[in-house]
């Protein structure tokens, strides 16, 4: 059986081809970067993440408004925290007219006062570690996991660190240094860091060889850039987690110095030492406990659960 072929309706000659289909496109550069281009920005994504919970948003304003009302009431107000009343009438009043919001204590001083003054210092105390313990555990956890040559020295320093409990570290460090605010510092950060350390370490070690950042490096792309767009995004949720579980761990920890009288000393005010003494006078007079403990629950449960939402926000898998 005979087969036709049919010619294709192609020139057959290149002469024969309409030269205003072939135009060259110029090389615009502006015009490249536009492929593939997207208006997505992390930080607006974390914080649109974040607003989702309404419970979130309570509790980040009374985070806010009892942390900015702690520093700033110190700055307007006349009264002094630690003065003491000679009339004897002014002992122990409780809450009400001419005995202030939260009453007096045993010594009739004004408990308001008292307990904004030692949320400021329990605050600032919280602060100031978490900023110790997440930026030396940050800067040791980096060279943890890149400098391959220090990882045994590491590893054993963890090992001995986290095998001696924190808590005989802090009443043992009490009893050596004398008693104060640098004191504690000192006690949480010199075994804190370690464990923030650890966590930074396994991150980037994680991250460092994740195959879009070896697909980076043979492309060319930037240290800088590799960093900041692929390895700073997925450590950022770490870092605000362990800070905000650092600050009301540390506020912890210092009412349970005060009760067990190694606190900061009497006369610096501070929810662990409002605290302290509040509870020798409980069974008579319960508001002198009562107001500096529910500050501290707001305060400690606000900047934990706001802490844990905004980490969960922060993390890049949860970005729609």
């Amino acid at each position: 059986m005979k087969r036709t072929v049919t010619a294709l309706p192609y020139p057959a000659r290149p002469e024969d081809v309409e030269a205003a289909l072939f135009v060259p496109a110029p090389f615009d550069a502006e015009e490249s970067e536009r492929t593939g281009y997207s208006r997505y920005s992390y930080w607006r994504s974390t914080v649109r993440t974040f607003l989702k919970s309404r419970s979130s948003i309570v509790l980040l304003v009374l985070m806010i408004s009892f942390s900015v009302f702690a520093f700033a009431y110190p700055l307007v107000s006349n009264t002094d925290p630690n003065e003491v009343s000679l009339e004897l009438s002014d002992w122990n009043k409780r809450p009400g007219p001419g005995a202030g919001i939260f009453g007096t204590d045993g010594l009739g001083r004004d408990i308001w006062a008292r307990t904004w003054y030692g949320t400021r210092t329990s605050l600032t105390l919280g602060l100031v570690i978490a900023l110790f313990d997440v930026g030396l555990g940050m800067f040791m956890g980096a060279l943890w996991g890149y400098v391959r040559g220090i990882d045994r020295v590491m590893t054993e320093i963890y090992n001995v660190l986290t095998n001696i409990p924190r808590t005989v570290v802090l009443v043992l460090l009490s009893y050596i240094l004398q008693p104060g605010f640098w004191t504690i510092v000192i006690a949480m950060s010199s075994t804190g860091w370690i464990s923030i350390a650890r966590f930074i370490r396994n991150k980037v070690l994680t991250i460092r060889d994740a195959e879009y950042n070896v697909a980076s490096r043979c492309l060319g792309t930037p240290l800088s850039r590799i960093i900041t767009m692929n390895i700073l995004p997925f450590l950022v949720s770490i870092v605000i987690m362990e800070t905000a579980l650092t600050i009301p761990y540390t506020i912890g920890v210092e009412v349970f110095l005060g009760f067990i009288g190694l606190g900061l000393p009497v006369k610096e005010v501070s929810l662990g030492n409002l605290i302290n003494l509040g509870k020798n006078n409980f069974m008579l007079y319960p508001y002198q406990l009562t107001a500096p403990t529910v500050v501290l629950a707001v305060v400690t449960i606000s900047f934990y659960i706001v802490g844990n939402k905004f980490a969960d926000a922060s993390d890049p898998r949860n970005h729609v």
